[in-house]
Order: structure tokens, then C-alpha cells, then sequence
């Protein structure tokens, strides 16, 4: 529930008529007079609720802001220019930028979450997991190599393991260049089946 201003009730209005207008009471209001406050409040707070409202969406935020823009008004009436415009606008100006500057907080609040959560975000690293993973890879690439040709098996383990160019290869076995680059090609649709790697 809304509740910023509380009138006694043994208190005299002091002058404060029901027909003031708001620039009236926020001139009261300037001098610190608390009756004149609360009949302001008590002729603006549903329209700027209201507002406030449209734009946080949530109840429990909008009264919280309400409250701030009574204080702010109250802090702030000897501010009020009735030559600049009226007061039921100067009201509802800085309650539309109280609303905005909250919505803004909010916004950043959740983007400075959301970053902080993805640098925070720690996926575990199982290591042992990741050596198992390797080792099995390892032994599937072994029994592959193993379905190759002798010549074929040489060819890839000097050219892919090895890291010889195709060249050396044929130099450290004795054979044309062609027949290794032959070699190579067979023995890599072979293992490409065997491993079940799409082409």
C-alpha cells in the first residue's frame, strides 16, 4: 500500500482549501507546509502512480517510486517555475524520469548479472575424462591403421604422423613420387571408412 503522507486527524487544514490548485499547495509546499503537502498528495498521487505505473509495470516498484517523487517534490517545491509551465506537469515530468531512470537500473542490474554469470560460468574440466576420450580415439585411429596395406600404412604414418612432404617420403622409400601421393589417397579413403568419417 502507498502510504508517503499521513494526516492527523486532530490537525487544523490551516487555510488549505480543497479547491487549491496545485501550483497553490506546491507554493505552500516551498514553505514546508506538511497540511498543504498532503492535500497535494492527496490530489496528484493516482495520476502519478498511474504513470509510473505504465512503465514499470510492477506494483510494488511503482509505489516505491512514487514515494521517491513525493520526496523529490517535497525536497524540491521552491524549484517549481508556475511561469515555465503547471505544476500537475512538473509533477509528472519528474515522475516519467524517475520511472525511466528505474527501468534503466533495472536493465543494467540484469546486464551486469548476465555478464558477471557468463564470466563466473565455470564448466568443470574432467581431465581424466578428456585422457579417456583421447585414449579411445587413439586406439580407433591404431586398429584403422592396422586394416591399412603395409605400403599404404608407411606412406601415411611418414606423411601425416611423420610430417614428411610427399618428396621425402618418396625418397625414404624408394619410390615415385606418384605412387606415394597413390598410396596416400587409398590410404585415407580407407581409413576415412573404416573411422565411419563422412566424406
Amino acid at each position: 500500500m502507498l502510504v508517503l503522507v499521513s494526516r492527523d486527524i486532530d490537525e487544523p487544514d490551516a487555510g488549505v482549501s480543497d479547491s487549491a490548485t496545485p501550483e497553490q499547495l506546491l507554493a505552500r509546499v516551498a514553505t514546508g507546509d506538511r497540511v498543504a503537502f498532503a492535500s497535494l498528495y492527496d490530489q496528484t498521487a493516482p495520476r502519478i502512480l498511474g504513470l509510473i505505473k505504465r512503465l514499470l509495470k510492477d506494483h510494488s516498484q511503482s509505489e516505491e517510486v512514487t514515494q521517491e517523487v513525493f520526496l523529490e517534490i517535497w525536497q524540491q517545491a521552491s524549484r517549481f517555475d508556475s511561469s515555465r509551465g503547471n505544476a500537475a506537469s512538473w509533477m509528472l515530468t519528474m515522475a516519467h524520469r524517475r520511472a525511466v531512470d528505474r527501468v534503466r537500473a533495472s536493465q543494467s542490474s540484469r546486464d551486469r548479472d548476465t555478464k558477471i554469470g557468463i564470466r563466473d560460468f565455470d564448466t568443470e574440466f574432467d581431465s581424466v575424462t578428456e585422457q579417456v576420450e583421447i585414449r579411445i580415439e587413439h586406439e580407433r585411429v591404431e586398429r584403422a591403421l592396422d586394416r591399412l596395406t603395409e605400403l599404404q600404412r608407411q606412406a601415411v604414418t611418414l606423411a601425416y604422423y611423420g610430417g614428411y612432404s610427399h618428396s621425402e617420403v618418396s625418397s625414404m622409400l624408394n619410390v615415385p613420387i606418384g605412387t606415394v601421393k597413390t598410396r596416400l589417397r587409398d590410404g585415407m579413403i580407407r581409413l576415412r571408412d573404416e573411422l565411419g568419417v563422412a566424406s
